[in-house]
């Protein structure tokens, strides 16, 4: 993404029209730019910040180290859900890897989860990891 488009993201999010975008939408904004920060970065960042922040204070944070990193290898993701596949089949159970998505490093919601099995087969009550991983991540 050019920087004029980082500057018209940011004109979308500047709801008022007077250059500045309000904390709490800067994880949306980061998002909308390609990047994919956790809620812990992005607490640490608002603390950095204040209570809105300009287009300049916005360039230095997309600009920051390891703002832009790739999202990773399939293999890699595919190796952190063998740990629950104790039998190696490439299949973990639908209930467990709502566990694991639920409670597990960046937790998400219910509805989160349930958005995301949509788009894989869990007729078996079992979902092949390998498959979500590169339906995800080919998103």
């Amino acid at each position: 993404m050019a920087s004029t488009n980082y500057k018209e993201a940011f004109s979308l999010f500047d709801t008022r029209g007077v250059g500045r975008v309000s904390l709490e939408k800067l994880g949306d904004l980061l998002r909308a730019c390609g990047q994919n920060p956790t809620l812990s970065e992005i607490h640490e960042l608002e603390k950095s910040v204040g209570g809105e922040f300009d287009f300049e204070t916005f360039q230095r944070i997309l600009n920051r180290p390891g703002g832009f990193r790739d999202p990773g290898e399939p293999e890699e993701y595919c190796r952190g859900f063998q740990v629950f596949d104790k039998d190696m089949t490439g299949f973990i159970g639908v209930g467990q890897l709502k566990y694991i998505l639920t409670n597990l490093g960046e937790k998400m919601t219910e509805e989160e989860v349930d958005e995301l099995l949509k788009a894989v087969d869990t007729s078996s009550g079992q979902v092949n990891y390998t498959e979500l991983v590169r339906t995800i991540l080919s998103n």
